[in-house]
């Protein structure tokens, strides 16, 4: 399966659409089991490390991703997170002030899990800069990673 990634010129928007061949719950618990979390997130190559992770309605999180080139530190706080969604802002370290509020819906296929995110940033400036960052193969890669741990249940 792969990732579909859009990102409308002029807009300050980003929709993500993956489907999973695992349920929802699964789906979910990747997303908010730290355990879990630390062996998919992020490109091939990267190592992950949790300074903080309280994935709960009011939490918030700090992780920082390596590799042989650096570190690249981000947080957030979490605004809703329910069993079939996640609402949370997304902030890049490397670009301090360019918060960015992001949903997660996770949807029963009847066979799997349809993941659909929807980013906004606060300008298209700042979403374009993501985008020239890489971001695209960091979410595919994740999601790459995310298939290999959800097969293994």
């Amino acid at each position: 399966m792969s990732t579909t990634i859009t990102a409308r010129p002029g807009t300050p928007f980003i929709e993500i659409s993956r489907e999973f061949a695992a349920p929802p719950s699964a789906v979910f618990r990747a997303h908010t089991d730290p355990d879990l979390i630390v062996r998919w997130l992020g490109p091939h190559g990267m190592e992950m490390e949790l300074v903080e992770f309280d994935a709960r309605t009011g939490g918030g999180y700090d992780y920082i991703h390596r590799d042989s080139r650096g570190e690249y530190r981000f947080r957030g706080v979490y605004h809703t997170v329910g069993e079939d969604r996640i609402i949370q802002t997304f902030e890049y370290l490397g670009a301090p002030g360019e918060v960015c509020l992001e949903s997660m819906t996770f949807t029963d296929t009847g066979g799997g899990t349809r993941l659909e995110g929807h980013s906004v940033f606060p300008s298209v400036e700042a979403r374009d800069a993501a985008i020239e960052s890489g971001m695209n193969a960091g979410i595919t890669q994740s999601h790459e990673r995310l298939d290999a741990v959800l097969g293994e249940r």
